[in-house]
Parts: C-alpha cells; structure tokens; sequence
C-alpha cells in the first residue's frame, strides 16, 4: 500500500506541470464514546460500553479546466482493537472515494468512479460523514447545466461480487442496481429539487437469486428570507420488495426563526410510514430512506433508520431544534417525541400506545483554530414500554450517550499554476 500510494503522489505530480491545481490535505478524526442505551433499551445487568474510534484520510486533488479528480484514501479503527507490535491493521487502509470527473462543454460533463453522493438534505443520498466509514458509492453522473439556476443528473451504478465469465450471485449486503434523476432549480428565496430513483435489491426464490426494483418519487422544497428559514418534503415509494408489493410515503418540514444574531429556535416534524404489526396484508408499507445520511434525523441516539428499522412500524418525529452560535463556539439543544406511525403489538397480540419516548440532545462545538474543530454531545432517551417491544431491554434503565471528539483537517500541500 506504501508504494501505491507514493507511485499515486510521483504520478499526479508528475502532471501538475500541466494542471491548474494539485493539493493534499489530512483528515484526522478520533472519537471517543460512552454507550449506554445507544440505538437500543440496554438490558438489566449490563455495563456501558467505552470505546475511541477514530477515523484518517489522505485526500489527494487534482483540478483543470476540463478535468478533475479525486482520491482519498481511509483507514478506520478502534484504539487497541491489534496489539502495539502487530505487524499488520484489523481493517486495513481502503478506498474511499477514487474519481474522475470532465467536462464536454460549457453544459455537460460526466463524472465516474468510487464518490460520495450528496443531495439537498442529505435524506435520501448522503456521505453519512457521522459514521467513521462514510457512504460512497460506485457511480456514472451525468449532469447537465444550461444555467446557474438549473442543473440535471442522472446517476446510474451496476454492482458485481467480481469478474466473472458466466452470470453469477451477487451476495455483497449492497443494492445491486439503481438509476436515478435528480433536477434542481432556484427562484428568489425558493429552491426545488425532484428526485426519480430505480434501486433493485436481490432476492432468493426458489434457490435462484432475483432482483426486484422498487421506486422513489419525491420533491424538496427549502425557502430563505431575513430571519425565517423553512423547508418541506415529501417522498414515495412503490414497486417491489423480494416479491412483495410496496406502497409507502415520507412526509417532513421544518421551520427555524433567528430570534437573535447568535439564537435561532424551530420547530420540525417528520413522518415515515410503517407497517402494522398485526397486518394481515402482505404488502410493505414501511418507508425506507435508503442511502441518506440518517444519523441527521430523528434523534442522534441512532434508534431509528441507522441500519435498524427498516421495514418496521415507521416513525412519527416532532422536534424543536435550539442553537446559539456566537463567534467560536456552538450550541444545540434538540428535543424529539416520538410515535409509531402504525399500529404496534406486544408477544400476546396486546395493541400499545403509539408513544415510543422522548430523547433530548445536546451538543458543544468549538473551533480551536482554523483546522482544528473539538465537538461533545450528550443525548438520553426517556423510553415507554411500546419502545420496550419494538427494542427489547429495559425501559426503566438509565439510557444515555455521550462522545466527545476532534476533528483535524490540514492542508498539506498546494499547487496552483
């Protein structure tokens, strides 16, 4: 790995003679957490769990006026998880991103290889930069953009164990195909983005590995002016799920007022519709955010939608997001109620409450320097027994989190000609 990364330095700066602009920057991201109760109920008897996971890129870019491209490479580990003469890493070093992007003309241009793929709100494509590893994808975009208010993408991914001489299983815990178009436009103080995904997943019927599409429709609307900020969405999802049929809706909106210079209040509510756990209906009604950046919404304790679930009751959020940001420093205090959105049943077939808690969080960030961020959280979760159901545990334990982490990110090298 040693000498393809320096054969990759030797080579890009090989070109800058030609280029625009060349420039290596670090990214640098130990955490630590304490974990008790986090993305579920802790049971009776059991200890929080402690842990530094820490996160570290090398990003290598390169810009023209026709051609960009991109490299960051990535190692993610937990402190101590080798011992400290080992001779090799549990995870290892991985690609994160690796892309290259061109421009036909003063309209098109194509874009291709491993990259993160981000879209208004992050809710339905985002890099999910929470998680140490990140989310990227490997993708064709194709964007056109006759003007500075408009622009166009179609994405397309085919997704492959390996090369292969016949057809074969794809067995990777990944979606096996998607298309998709996403345009935006601007207006005053409007903006509004559409979204058409065609996402296919696998399936095993009868010992043969199938793939069923299913589809996402949906529009996002954000509006700015003075001291008022607001946006709205609404999505759906039809189509296919291992061969049953699917039929679900998100609906979302928020609203934030600056009450102050350094103090903005608001006021948030989401709904994801769910399944009944008492259906006799074959049909999925569950929403499915796919690949967005979850850990963003409902709640940062990570209960629902952060690889949990999916295909389950769905979820009603109301939230009143605080921030007070002044110089330097920044803070959020962002309280959640939560509700099912269907029908929940405990193991007697007893129907439950559609309150599921409420969860308070808090953060602190500081910005010590201009490449030097430091961040610290507290979040806890006030559970009911129908969240005891859906989660299993303890509703009656203490149920907390807490983190505290730096993030470095130096610019190592620039060229510029």
């Amino acid at each position: 790995m040693k000498k393809i990364i320096s054969l990759a330095c030797l080579g890009i700066l090989g070109h800058t003679a030609f280029a625009q602009e060349f420039d290596i920057n670090l990214e640098l991201k130990p955490r630590f957490e304490y974990r008790h109760g986090f993305k579920t109920l802790i049971p009776d008897n059991v200890d929080a769990a402690t842990f530094v996971s820490q996160r570290s890129r090398l990003n290598f870019n390169y810009g023209s006026e026709q051609l960009n491209a991109y490299i960051s490479l990535q190692n993610v580990r937990v402190w101590g998880d080798v011992n400290t003469l080992s001779a090799s890493d549990a995870n290892g070093t991985a690609i994160h991103e690796a892309w290259a992007s061109f421009r036909l003309d003063s309209l098109l241009s194509f874009k291709m290889g491993r990259q993160e793929i981000i879209y208004d709100d992050s809710r339905i494509f985002g890099n999910v930069d929470w998680a140490q590893t990140g989310r990227s994808h490997d993708a064709f975009i194709a964007t056109y953009q006759p003007n500075a208010k408009n622009r166009l993408d179609v994405g397309l991914a085919l997704n492959e164990e390996d090369e292969t001489l016949f057809k074969t299983d794809y067995d990777v815990n990944n979606y096996k195909a998607f298309q998709y178009a996403w345009y935006h436009t601007k207006f005053d103080d409007l903006n509004l983005s559409l979204l058409a995904l065609n996402t296919g997943f696998t399936f095993d019927k009868d010992g043969d590995q199938e793939v069923d599409y299913n589809q996402t429709y949906g529009a996002f609307l954000n509006f700015g002016k003075n001291k008022l900020k607001a946006d709205a969405s609404v999505y759906f999802q039809t189509g296919q799920i291992a061969d049953r049929d699917l039929s679900a809706y998100n609906l979302a909106g928020n609203l934030h007022y600056q009450v102050a210079s350094n103090f903005n209040v608001g006021i948030g509510a989401e709904y994801l519709s769910g399944t009944d756990m008492n259906t006799t209906d074959s049909d999925i009604k569950a929403f499915n955010p796919l690949f967005g950046t979850n850990h963003k919404f409902n709640g940062w304790m990570d209960y629902f939608y952060v690889g949990n679930h999916i295909n389950s009751v769905g979820l009603l959020d109301v939230n009143l997001p605080i921030k007070y940001q002044k110089e330097k420093l920044t803070l959020q205090l962002v309280p959640h109620v939560f509700s099912s959105a269907a029908t929940v049943v405990d193991n007697l077939g007893n129907e439950k409450d559609n309150y599921l808690g409420t969860e308070i969080d808090f953060s602190l960030g500081y910005k010590i320097a201009d490449t030097i961020d430091f961040q610290l959280g507290y979040s806890q979760m006030f559970a009911t027994g129908t969240m005891e159901v859906l989660k299993g545990g303890n509703k009656d334990n203490t149920t907390n989190w807490g983190w505290a982490m730096f993030v470095f990110k130096p610019k190592l090298f620039t060229y510029s000609k």
